[in-house]
Parts: C-alpha cells; sequence; structure tokens
C-alpha cells in the first residue's frame, strides 16, 4: 500500500521515471484528445481503432526485415516505421473504398481493421520463433513504463505538431467536419483535408502504441472528446476541453501506475479517462443527464402549471364574465382535463406555492380561488393557447376539431417575443376560418387581467 508521501512525490513528479511517463502520456492524450475531436464530428470515431490494428503487421514486418538485416529488431525508430507505413496502407484502403463504391464508411472501417489485423496476427506467430521477439507485445497492450526521454521528446514534437496543425487549419477542418458537401462545392479540396486530417490521427496512433498499446489508443482518441462534448456546443471550447481531458487522464493513469507496480499504464489511463466521461455524462453543463432531467421536471412543471390555469380560466369563462374572485368547482377541473385526484392535488400544491391560487384553498377543499397573479397568469397562458390555435389554422391548415390537441403540443415554447410577432401577424383578415375558441379582444384581456 502506497504511503502519503509516495503519494506526494508522485503527484509532484519528484522521481525522474515518473516525470518521464507522465509527461510523455499527458502530452499524447493532449494531442490524442484535439484529433479525435474532429474524427468525432466527422462520425469517424472507430477510425481511430481501425487505424491501430492497420499498424498492428507494420511492426512485426519491420522486426523481421530489421533481424534478416542482422539488427536486435527492437529499434523504436524502425518498428514505428513500419507501424506507420501500414497505418498509411490501412487509410488508403478505407479511403479506396469510400470513393470508389457505394459502402458506407463503417463497412470500410471495418473491412481495414479485421483484414490488418488478421495479417499482423498471422505475421506476429510467425515471428515469435525469432530471438527479441518476446517485447513486441508491449506495442498491443502498451508499455508506458518502459519509455525514456528520447521517447518523451518524440511525443511531444509530434504533438506539437499535430496541435499546432489541427489549430492552423481549424477553419477548414470545421468546415469538414460540419459540411462537407458544401465545402466540395464552394472549391474546397475536401479529399486532400480528409487525408490531412487521417495523417494528422496516424501520426497520434502510432506515437500512442508504446504509452497505450494498438488496442487501447482509441479510447485516447474517443473518450476525451465524447467527454467534452457534454460540457459545451462550441468546436473551440470542445478542442481545448478535450486536449485537457486528453491530458488529465494520462497525468493521472500514469501516476496512479507508477503507486501500483502491478498494474498497467495504458489500462489505468483508459480507466481514468472512462472515470472523467461518466462525471461529464452525468454533470455535463450542456448534455449531462442529471441536467437534462431537471430540465425537463422544470418543463413538465410549467406544462402542468399551464395546464391548470388555462382549465381554471375557460371554467370561469363558462360561467359569465371571468373574474379573479369567482369560485371553481374543483370536481370540474376534474373533469376538464380527466386529472386524477392526487394528480390534481399535486398541481394544486404547485400553484398555491407560486402564488396563483388563494391560501387555504385547493388541497382539502371542492372550491379553489384564483389569486390576483394567478388570474393575470391564466388570462395570458389561454391567450397565448388560443393565438397557437389560430396560428395553426390560418398557417399550418389544421382542422379546427384538432387544433386544441396541436396548439397543447407546441404552446409550452412560446415566448414573449413570438407572441407579439403572431399578434403582429395575425391581425384581421379576409377568409380565415372561425376558432374553435372564442378569442378576447386586446381591450377585454387587459382589463380582465
Amino acid at each position: 500500500m502506497p504511503t502519503l508521501h509516495d503519494i506526494l512525490s508522485t503527484v509532484l513528479l519528484q522521481s525522474y521515471n515518473t516525470r518521464i511517463v507522465v509527461l510523455g502520456t499527458a502530452m499524447l492524450g493532449l494531442a490524442s484528445g484535439i484529433t479525435g475531436a474532429f474524427l468525432l464530428l466527422r462520425k469517424r470515431s472507430l477510425m481511430g481503432d481501425a487505424l491501430s490494428h492497420a499498424t498492428f503487421p507494420g511492426i512485426g514486418i519491420a522486426f523481421a526485415v530489421m533481424v534478416s538485416a542482422g539488427g536486435s529488431g527492437k529499434d523504436l525508430l524502425g518498428l514505428l516505421t513500419g507501424a506507420t507505413i501500414s497505418g498509411v496502407l490501412g487509410v488508403l484502403c478505407m479511403l479506396a473504398i469510400r470513393n470508389t463504391t457505394r459502402l458506407r464508411d463503417d463497412v470500410a472501417m471495418g473491412f481495414a481493421l479485421s483484414v490488418f489485423f488478421g495479417t499482423g496476427a498471422a505475421v506476429y506467430a510467425m515471428v515469435q520463433t525469432k530471438p527479441g521477439a518476446a517485447g513486441l507485445e508491449s506495442f498491443i497492450y502498451g508499455k508506458a513504463a518502459s519509455m525514456v526521454f528520447s521517447d518523451v521528446v518524440m511525443i511531444s514534437v509530434v504533438g506539437i505538431l499535430v496541435t499546432g496543425t489541427a489549430l492552423l487549419l481549424l477553419k477548414e477542418f470545421m468546415l469538414l467536419c460540419f459540411d462537407e458537401d458544401f465545402a466540395a462545392s464552394t472549391g474546397w479540396p475536401v479529399l486532400r483535408l480528409d487525408i490531412l486530417l487521417l495523417v494528422l490521427v496516424t501520426a497520434v496512433t502510432v506515437t500512442g502504441l508504446q504509452a497505450v498499446g494498438l488496442i487501447l489508443i482509441i479510447a485516447f482518441l474517443i473518450i476525451p472528446p465524447t467527454a467534452a462534448r457534454f460540457w459545451t456546443n462550441s468546436l473551440r471550447r470542445m478542442l481545448v476541453l478535450s486536449g485537457a481531458i486528453g491530458a488529465m487522464s494520462g497525468w493521472l493513469g500514469a501516476s496512479v501506475s507508477a503507486l501500483f507496480a502491478n498494474l498497467p499504464a495504458g489500462a489505468l489511463i483508459v480507466l481514468t479517462a472512462a472515470a472523467i466521461f461518466l462525471f461529464s455524462m452525468l454533470f455535463g453543463s450542456a448534455r449531462g443527464v442529471i441536467l437534462k432531467l431537471l430540465d425537463q421536471a422544470k418543463l413538465q412543471r410549467r406544462i402542468g402549471r399551464q395546464h391548470l390555469l388555462r382549465a381554471a380560466y375557460e371554467i370561469l369563462e363558462t360561467m359569465g364574465q371571468p373574474v379573479s374572485n369567482q369560485p371553481i368547482p374543483r370536481q370540474e377541473l376534474l373533469e376538464h382535463r380527466s386529472w386524477s385526484n392526487a394528480e390534481l392535488s399535486r398541481l394544486l400544491s404547485q400553484a398555491r406555492h407560486e402564488d396563483h391560487i388563494e391560501p387555504g384553498t385547493g388541497a382539502d377543499t371542492s372550491l379553489i380561488h384564483l389569486s390576483e397573479s394567478g388570474f393575470g397568469e391564466a388570462s395570458r397562458i389561454t391567450r397565448n393557447h388560443r393565438l397557437w390555435e389560430l396560428y395553426l389554422i390560418t398557417h399550418a391548415e389544421i382542422a379546427p376539431s384538432h387544433v386544441d390537441r396541436d396548439a397543447d403540443l407546441v404552446e409550452h415554447i412560446l415566448g414573449a417575443e413570438m407572441v407579439r410577432a403572431l399578434e403582429a401577424e395575425l391581425k384581421p383578415r379576409p377568409a380565415i376560418p372561425s376558432s374553435p375558441h372564442r378569442i378576447p379582444s386586446r381591450s377585454s384581456s387587459s382589463s380582465a387581467t
């Protein structure tokens, strides 16, 4: 069990080996997060998976070539060169299938992934008998602990180049991600931009093979941008957050791996990124599940309040000229919207809390009295509903017998500006079908409120 001193030493990067591993994985996470954001927006998240698997045969072939040439076969630059060539061939294979056939992207990616990984497995089985082949599995599962200073320099250089290129061509990549057809129609080199984006992904994938392995590098490319998507709807902010989440995942995962010797860094990096993703999915300020549930609950309360007040006002209209102190029978409210007793009691309790009905009425009494503010709000809601009805009749050609139901579905998105626009639009004009509801005039509405 690590002591407090071990934890502080690891977090503060006091150990040289820890600094090397943490800084290398953090830089890799930064570059992966930024490039992965474009893959996510291009709906090609599995491209990184297919690309990483496509590098597998290149590693085995490069090892065999170096051993046949009299070398040890463990030269990192040679292995990464082989992985790069194999990965580029996989990308070209996917692009050829996509651009010369009617097959979709997922078919091309699935074909390249399975064929190249199968080839890699066959090549790996062939070179396993050669001396020094025992360490090749680190490129499959990752072995960040074996990183040295030169690896960190290489990762940093690649990360800076990839990040700089992505930011330099941000406008072009944005156009490619959001409207590829428009970009092509206006003369942008869509194919070259697509190839350049895949080159950046290839560079990040090949660089990350030693840290997290070809199987787990897909998590570095997908999880950070997906987590960032829950926090913002802006691409620029998403790029910043995605890079930060990738760097944080590498930092924390490698730090925890340094504390527990038997836990691999690649797996912990992925688990850390998954934990950040789970937190973002629940609490994200833009698309978080909890925020969405709270918004839905708030909307349901607002819809229930509007239905209650409109039902009360329509019942008052059947009694003559509506006034705020006129009692409303509870039974008529139940029948007006087919509410249950429990549901109506909940709505009345909410209305009493919001000062829309008089205190002491609603819950246990048979008569309900609207307050002055509640009567004014009921009049406004009823008028908005009838504006929607008239709008649907005159513009959407909805049958008068169905317009009340359809207006119920859309009236709750009606804001003050939309009300004013509809009032200006729906001035009296000839040949307008009659509304199923009476629409009070401005003067009567204002005097009633």
